[in-house]
């Protein structure tokens, strides 16, 4: 799936752009061979990624977001963050609750074996 991503230059300028895997594109550009742009402002931080369903949407979304100003980017990035941050929480969550479920296990089989 294609993905819209935000990244952060190293002057504090944003580039948008779009790929498939956004984590080698980062890469890429930090490597000094993504675009022109970035070339010369790295390093560079990914900010902001959305999946799209097709090539063709993504590729109109970045364009989208290219005529955004600063601030509604801004906004976008903030908005990531706070998806992020939950998504984040969540998780940690999750994982105290199977490490609650698999102390329950343990006991469980403990007072097993006591009682045989």
């Amino acid at each position: 799936m294609p993905f819209v991503y935000i990244v952060r230059c190293a002057d504090n300028t944003f580039y948008t752009g779009w790929a498939v895997d956004v984590t080698l594109r980062v890469k890429t550009h930090n490597a000094g061979r993504g675009a022109r742009y970035t070339r010369t402002r790295l390093p560079v931080k990914l900010v902001y990624s959305e999946e799209l369903a097709t090539r063709p949407e993504a590729m109109r979304r970045e364009r989208a977001i290219k005529r955004y100003p600063r601030a509604k980017k801004l906004k976008l990035v903030k908005s990531q963050k706070l998806i992020n941050r939950r998504a984040r929480s969540e998780r940690r969550e999750k994982e105290r609750e199977k490490e609650k479920d698999s102390a329950r296990a343990l006991r469980v089989c403990a007072l097993r074996g006591k009682s045989s």
